[in-house]
């Protein structure tokens, strides 16, 4: 089978497309056709070295967590999946991006028919995190909650996920998601300067991070509690204020993306597609989610 592979850390120009054996499930696993899987911002860091520290990479490293696909081989003592299952997931063993990949079966739950593969194979990481962020900060009917990197793949989600919470929403982004932002009944306010004057004209309850960059501080600065802020990305500063740094590790599993997937099969919510890749062009994928301003999730279909 054909996986990305690299064997050291940097650009996208170490990643490479192998041929590789296809893996055996064990007991409790099972091997799945991926027939989509995202791309996220943390692959990019984890092979460039950024991460070293916290997620070391083992070369040659695999990469990839989140995917849709079909069930082809079950290991033993599986129950409830049988090949031909259509399944969403996730694998911590970074080994997505390929054409195959053994999952533990305790991290998968059915896709439904009406969800594209593509939209599946975007909730294992992107889904949970904003699942995680919005139940950090509690939003409540009434309230407002703004959300940095309102249009990208964690914030489009979280926008949403606030609003079914009953909660105004504020999604700072740039000029070009206003649209979408206001199509989803959410306030767009562009970034940049003046920003904190324009958040000033309504009383912020809540702020959820997926930026960085300064918002942790911003959001203290508007006088938001430290316990209503959530940064899935600006670690340092939640350990200057004291904010929540809740994101996918915090609601991760089969239960949550099954309600995840319940939504987007309902219609409420929306997984924006901002690119869809072969598993050949992965560093033309990578190449463009590392220039930002993505609206929504970047996915590779083998």
């Amino acid at each position: 089978m054909k996986a990305v592979r690299f064997d050291e850390y940097g650009g996208v120009d170490v990643l490479q497309v192998a041929d590789v054996p296809v893996p055996e499930p064990s007991r409790g696993q099972v091997l799945v056709e991926v027939k989509a899987a995202s791309i996220n911002p943390g692959e990019a860091k984890i092979r460039d070295g950024s991460l070293q520290a916290i997620w070391p990479a083992t070369f040659p490293s695999g990469e990839g967590t989140d995917l849709s696909g079909i069930v082809t081989k079950t290991g033993p003592g599986v129950r409830g999946v049988v090949p031909g299952d259509e399944v969403i997931g996730f694998t911590d063993e970074r080994s997505s991006h390929a054409e195959y990949a053994v999952v533990p079966a305790q991290n998968l739950t059915a896709k439904p028919a009406n969800v594209s593969w593509e939209a599946g194979g975007s909730l294992g990481v992107a889904g949970t995190t904003a699942y995680a962020a919005v139940r950090a900060v509690s939003p409540r009917p009434g309230e407002t909650v703004a959300v940095s990197g309102a249009a990208g793949g964690v914030g489009s989600m979280a926008v949403q996920l606030a609003r079914r919470a009953g909660a105004e929403v504020i999604g700072i982004a740039g000029p070009g998601n206003r649209d979408w932002l206001a199509a989803h009944a959410v306030t767009p306010v562009d970034y940049g300067a003046g920003l904190a004057d324009r958040l000033r004209e309504t009383a912020v309850d809540a702020f959820i991070d997926t930026h960085g960059d300064g918002y942790v501080q911003l959001a203290i600065e508007l006088g938001v509690a430290p316990e209503r802020i959530d940064t899935i990305v600006d670690f340092p500063a939640a350990q200057e204020y004291g904010v929540k740094a809740e994101g996918t590790e915090s609601a991760r599993n089969a239960a949550v993306l099954a309600e995840l997937a319940a939504l987007a099969a309902s219609g409420d919510l929306d997984v924006p597609i901002a690119g869809v890749f072969r598993l050949d062009d992965v560093r033309a994928a990578f190449e463009q989610l590392e220039q930002g301003h993505t609206q929504g999730k970047i996915v590779l279909r083998p």
